[in-house]
C-alpha cells in the first residue's frame, strides 16, 4: 500500500432528518448548524461543506430561512457547497425500486434548481445496499457510487468496482472507518499534526501500490458542523511530503477516474457484515410501518399513476406529487426502518397514510369519470396488471329475481357468481312518539337516509306506520315535505311505528374478464338455468380444500399441507413459533434460555366459504406465551398470556397459490413470532425479488464488523426456495424479513418483532450502540396484529415456474368502481390500455410524462428476452428513455402497433409512448 500525497478533507454532516428526536426537533438543530455554516462561508472564500447528499436538508432549511435562498445558490454555483444527488438518504431495502428512481429524479431536479447536484451517488450510512443501485445510478448519469456499510472482506482496496446484475458497472469508493474517518482531526489544535499523520497512515493501508491522486477524508460526522477556523487548522498541519486541503465531496471525484479498470469486482447487492454492522433487525421491526409502505407505495405506482396516465386525466398530477412527497420522506433509513423514537414512527405512518390516501383519491376521481358510462346497477373493473386476466372480483350489488345471481358482460356473456354475504333489509323499526316525529324526519337529508337512497315511503293511517323503502340509488321526485304533509293528514295516534326497508343487496364474487392495464364492466343479472358450472372450481370437503390446482389440508395441529397434481407435497405449512426477543429495534437478540411456544393448546377449523369461486376456511390456534422478557436476566416471563391466531386459507378458482391472512392480538412483549414453512426438499440458497432484481441468497452470512451475522434477509415481492423434489415460493405484499433455518430444510418468516429499546448499549449480537439507549414502548406493537401472504408450491427453477407471473397477481387485485348511468344505459365494451408481454418481463411504472405515456419494466430472468408493448388506442410513436426521463433512441413500431424491445438480462428499460 502507498501513503498518500494529497489528501482531500471534506468538510460535511451526516444529517439524519428525525431519528431518536423528531423531525421539528432535529430541523431546529439543523437550521442553528446551517445557520453558522453558511455564515462562516460568507465570511471565508476557503470554507468548503458536502450537506449529506441528500436535498431534503436544503429544504427543510430554507422553508425556515427563505432569505438564504440566493446565497445558497451562489456557493453551489461556486462549487463551495455540495448538495444532492438524493432528494433523501433512503433505506434501499425497505421502499420499491420505483421509489428509489423517485427519489433520485427529484434529488437531481431539484439540485439543478440550485445550481446542480453532486454527481456521486452518495450512500454513506444505508444498512446495505440493493443489486441494481449500480444500474440506477449509471442510468441517472452517475459514473461514481460511494458507500459505507456492506463492502465484503475481500474488498482491500479504497476503489472497486460494483456491478449490476446487467453487467453495468460503476466506481464504488469505499469509505473505511465510515463517513467519519477524519471526524476528530482538528477538536484540538495542538493535535492536528499528530491526528492528520495518523489519518494519512490509516487512509494509505487502502492505497494500491503506485496509486496516485488524491486520498479522501471524510470530516464530519452525524449532526455536527466543523471547526469554524477548519482552513487555518488544517494548513497549520505539517506532515512531511503530505499536502491537506478542504473539498468537496464533488472536487474529490472530479480527481477520480470513471474507468473500474485493474479494480476488483463485487458484483450484486452489498450486506456483508465483515466492514461494518447492517442491523439487519430493521426489516422486522414496527412491521407495520413496511406494510403501510408496500400498501401505499402500490396504490400510487400501479393504480393511481396508470390511471391517470393511461385514461388521460392531467388535473390529478398535483397529487400524484404530493404521494411521492410523502413516500421518499417516509422511505428514509431511520424512517420506514422503524428504528428511531416512537414520535417518529407516529410521523411516518401519518406520511405513508396520507400518501395512501392521496393515491386512492386519484383513483377515486379517474374511476368515477370512466364509470359515468356505466349503468348505475353495474360496475367498472379496473386490472393493474399488464396482461389480460380472469380475475375474481368482489362486488356489493342489488339482488336480482332469481335464485342464482351472475354478472353479464358488453357482450350479454354471463358468469356465475358466489354470494359471499347477505346485507341486512330492515335496518329499522321504531316505536316513536308522535312528538319524536319531526326528529325522525331530519334523519334524511335530500333523499339520503342511513347512507342510501329514498326509493318510495308510505304512510299507514290503519297501523300507524311510516315506512320508507332505501337504495343505492334513489327516486329524484322524493321530496321530505310531502312525508310531512301526509303525516299531518292521517291524524295524531300518540306512537308511530317507523321502518326503514333496504333493497336486498349481496356480497358476491365472480371472475371477470379484464383487459391488460384496462378495464370492463359488468352488472348483476339472474343466472339463466342450466347456466354452464364454474372451471375449476374450489371444493371443501371436511378440512380441505381442492381447486385442481392446489389441494390444502388442515392437520390435527393448524398446520397446512400442499399438493400439486405434478407430485409436489410438503406438511407442516404455517407453523406459528413465538420465540424471546431481548434486542433493539436494530438487532434481534434471543434470551440466554429462549423457550420456544410452537403447539397449540387447543385448533378448530371454521368453513367460511366453500365455493365454487372462493373456498374459505379460518384456522384458531390457542397458545400461551410469555408476557415478556426479562433482559437484564436473559430470561422469558413465567406468566403466560392466552393468545389466539386465526389463519384465514383461502384458495380461489383458478389459482396456483393459497392466501393465507394470520391475525392475533399481540399482549406479549419482547419477542418475536415467525412463521415456519418446510420445503418440499432442502435448500442451498433462496431467491427473494426485492427492488428491480431477484437475489440469490445462501444459508450463511459474512460476519467480522461488530455484529453476529444472523443470515436473515429482506424480500418484497417474494422469496423462493427449495430443491430438485419440489420448492416453495412465498407470495408478499411488503418488506418482509426470512431465513432458511434447519440447514435449508424450512423458511422461516417474520410476522412480528417486539421490543422496548431503541438501541441497547449492552448487546449479546452486537459489539457496539446503534444509537441511544431510548425507550419505544410503541415498538413492543401491542394491539391487533395482520399479516398476509400467499404460498406456491412449485417443480423446477423460479423464472421457469411462473412466480414472478403469480407475484405480480397476488399483489395487484383488480379495482371496482361504482356505475352512475342511468339503467337503460348499455355496458361499455371492454377497453385495452397498455399490454407489456415478454418471458420474464415485470412492469414497474407507468406515468404521464408531459403528454407521453413512460413506461418502466426490468428483465427479471437470468437470461436475455425481449418485451412487446401495445395499447389499446394504438402507439403513434416510441422511444427509449434514460432513468429520468430524457428521451432518447427512437424504436420502431410494427404494423400491428407493438414495440418490440430487446432486453439483457436484469435491464432496467425505460420507454415513452405517443399513443393515438
Amino acid at each position: 500500500m502507498t501513503r498518500p500525497t494529497d489528501i482531500i478533507v471534506v468538510p460535511h454532516t451526516h444529517w439524519d432528518r428525525e431519528w431518536y428526536e423528531p423531525f421539528q426537533r432535529f430541523r431546529l438543530r439543523l437550521v442553528a448548524l446551517l445557520d453558522d455554516v453558511f455564515d462562516r462561508m460568507e465570511r471565508d472564500e476557503r470554507q468548503r461543506f458536502t450537506l449529506d447528499g441528500q436535498l431534503a436538508a436544503v429544504d427543510d432549511y430554507l422553508e425556515v430561512r427563505p432569505e438564504r435562498r440566493a446565497q445558497v445558490i451562489a456557493l453551489v454555483r461556486a462549487g463551495r457547497l455540495a448538495v444532492g444527488p438524493w432528494q433523501i438518504l433512503l433505506d434501499e431495502f425497505l421502499c420499491s425500486g420505483e421509489n428509489i428512481v423517485r427519489n433520485l429524479e427529484r434529488g437531481l431536479t431539484r439540485s439543478a434548481e440550485l445550481g446542480g447536484a453532486m454527481p456521486v451517488g452518495y450512500l454513506p450510512d444505508m444498512f446495505g445496499h440493493i443489486a441494481q443501485m449500480p444500474q440506477l445510478l449509471a442510468g441517472a448519469g452517475l459514473a461514481h457510487a460511494c458507500v459505507f456499510r456492506g463492502v465484503p472482506d475481500r474488498v482491500r482496496t479504497h476503489a472497486f468496482a460494483w456491478q449490476a446484475p446487467d453487467g453495468t458497472t460503476v466506481r464504488t469508493e469505499y469509505l473505511p472507518g465510515g463517513y467519519g474517518n477524519a471526524a476528530g482531526l482538528m477538536d484540538d489544535a495542538a493535535l492536528v499534526t499528530r491526528r492528520a499523520t495518523d489519518l494519512a497512515d490509516r487512509l494509505g493501508g487502502w492505497r494500491p501500490e503506485g496509486a496516485g491522486g488524491p486520498t479522501l477524508a471524510m470530516y464530519g460526522t452525524d449532526h455536527a458542523a466543523p471547526a469554524p477556523d477548519a482552513p487555518d487548522l488544517l494548513a497549520a498541519a505539517d506532515v512531511d511530503g503530505i499536502r491537506f486541503r478542504l473539498g468537496t465531496l464533488a472536487e474529490y471525484f472530479a480527481a477520480q477516474p470513471t474507468t473500474v479498470d485493474g479494480l476488483p469486482t463485487v458484483r450484486g447487492e452489498l450486506r456483508s457484515h465483515a466492514r461494518a454492522n447492517i442491523l439487519p433487525g430493521v426489516i422486522s421491526v414496527r412491521a407495520h410501518l413496511k406494510q403501510a409502505m408496500g400498501r401505499a407505495e402500490r396504490r400510487v405506482e400501479r393504480y393511481a399513476e396508470p390511471l391517470a396516465a393511461l385514461w388521460h386525466d392531467p388535473s390529478v398530477q398535483r397529487f400524484l406529487d404530493m404521494a411521492w412527497t410523502r413516500l421518499i420522506d417516509a422511505s428514509c433509513h431511520d424512517s420506514v426502518t422503524g428504528c428511531g423514537c416512537d414520535e417518529t414512527a407516529e410521523q411516518v405512518a401519518a406520511r405513508l397514510a396520507e400518501a395512501d390516501q392521496l393515491g386512492r383519491a386519484v383513483c377515486d376521481l379517474v374511476g368515477a369519470r370512466l364509470a359515468a358510462a356505466v349503468p348505475r346497477d353495474g360496475y367498472l373493473v379496473f386490472n393493474p396488471g399488464p396482461t389480460a386476466r380472469t380475475a375474481l372480483v368482489r362486488l356489493d350489488v342489488e339482488a336480482p329475481g332469481g335464485a342464482a345471481v351472475g354478472l353479464a358482460g358488453a357482450d350479454g356473456t354471463t358468469v356465475a357468481a358466489q354470494v359471499l354475504d347477505r346485507a341486512r333489509t330492515l335496518l329499522a323499526d321504531d316505536l316513536v312518539p308522535a312528538v319524536d316525529l319531526p326528529g325522525v324526519l331530519t334523519r334524511v337529508h335530500g333523499r339520503e337516509l342511513y347512507g342510501q337512497e329514498v326509493t318510495r315511503w308510505s304512510v299507514s293511517p290503519a297501523d300507524a306506520t311510516l315506512t320508507f323503502e332505501v337504495a343505492r340509488h334513489g327516486d329524484p321526485a322524493f321530496d321530505v315535505a310531502d312525508v310531512r304533509l301526509a303525516l299531518a293528514d292521517a291524524g295524531r295516534p300518540d306512537h308511530w311505528r317507523v321502518r326503514i326497508v333496504a333493497a336486498p343487496r349481496l356480497t358476491v364474487a365472480a371472475l371477470v374478464d379484464v383487459p391488460a392495464l384496462g378495464h370492463a364492466a359488468v352488472r348483476p343479472v339472474p343466472l339463466p338455468a342450466g347456466a354452464a358450472p364454474v372451471p375449476g372450481p374450489v371444493t371443501v370437503a371436511d378440512r380441505s380444500l381442492d381447486n385442481g390446482l392446489l389441494r390444502v389440508d388442515v392437520a390435527e395441529d393448524g398446520t397446512l399441507r400442499l399438493s400439486t397434481p405434478d407430485g409436489v407435497t410438503v406438511d407442516g405449512v404455517g407453523r406459528i413459533v413465538d420465540g424471546g426477543d431481548v434486542g433493539d429495534s436494530y438487532n434481534y437478540a434471543p434470551p440466554t434460555a429462549d423457550e420456544l411456544v410452537d403447539k397449540p393448546r387447543a385448533v378448530r377449523t371454521v368453513v367460511r366459504h366453500a365455493g365454487p369461486l372462493v373456498a374459505v376456511v379460518d384456522v384458531v390456534r390457542e397458545y400461551r406465551w410469555p408476557v415478556a422478557a426479562d433482559v437484564d436476566a436473559g430470561s422469558r416471563a413465567v406468566d403466560r398470556e392466552a393468545v389466539v391466531v386465526t389463519t384465514r386459507v383461502e384458495l380461489r378458482s383458478g389459482e396456483r397459490f393459497t392466501r393465507l391472512r394470520i391475525e392475533f392480538d399481540n399482549r406479549c412483549d419482547d419477542h418475536r413470532v415467525r412463521l415456519h414453512l418446510p420445503l418440499p426438499s432442502p435448500a442451498r440458497a433462496s431467491y427473494a425479488e426485492g427492488q428491480f432484481a431477484v437475489v440469490e441468497r445462501g444459508l450463511t452470512a459474512e460476519g467480522g464488523g461488530g455484529e453476529v451475522p444472523l443470515p436473515t434477509f429482506p424480500a418484497s415481492g417474494f422469496v423462493a426456495a427449495g430443491g430438485a423434489d419440489g420448492r416453495l415460493a412465498v407470495l408478499l405484499t411488503q418488506p418482509t424479513e426470512y431465513q432458511l433455518t434447519d440447514s435449508g430444510r424450512e423458511l422461516a418468516v417474520t410476522v412480528l418483532r417486539s421490543i422496548g429499546m431503541l438501541s441497547r448499549n449492552r448487546h449479546a449480537l452486537r459489539d457496539e450502540p446503534a444509537g441511544p439507549q431510548l425507550p419505544t414502548p410503541s415498538a413492543q406493537c401491542r394491539g391487533e396484529r395482520t399479516v398476509e401472504l400467499a404460498v406456491l408450491p412449485f417443480r423446477g427453477e423460479w423464472h421457469g415456474a411462473g412466480v414472478t407471473e403469480a407475484a405480480e397477481a397476488y399483489r395487484h387485485e383488480p379495482l371496482a368502481f361504482a356505475g352512475t348511468a342511468q339503467p337503460s344505459v348499455p355496458l361499455p365494451a371492454p377497453a385495452t390500455g397498455l399490454s407489456v408481454t415478454g418471458p420474464g418481463v415485470a412492469l414497474t411504472s407507468v406515468r404521464d410524462r408531459q403528454g407521453r405515456v413512460e413506461v418502466r419494466v426490468v428483465a427479471e430472468t437470468p437470461t436475455d428476452t425481449g418485451a412487446v408493448i401495445g395499447a389499446g388506442r394504438g402507439v403513434r410513436g416510441a422511444w427509449r428513455a434514460d432513468l429520468l426521463g430524457r428521451p432518447g433512441e427512437r424504436l420502431s413500431v410494427d404494423d400491428d402497433g407493438l414495440v418490440r424491445l430487446p432486453l439483457r438480462a436484469w435491464e432496467i428499460a425505460t420507454v415513452q409512448l405517443h399513443l393515438a
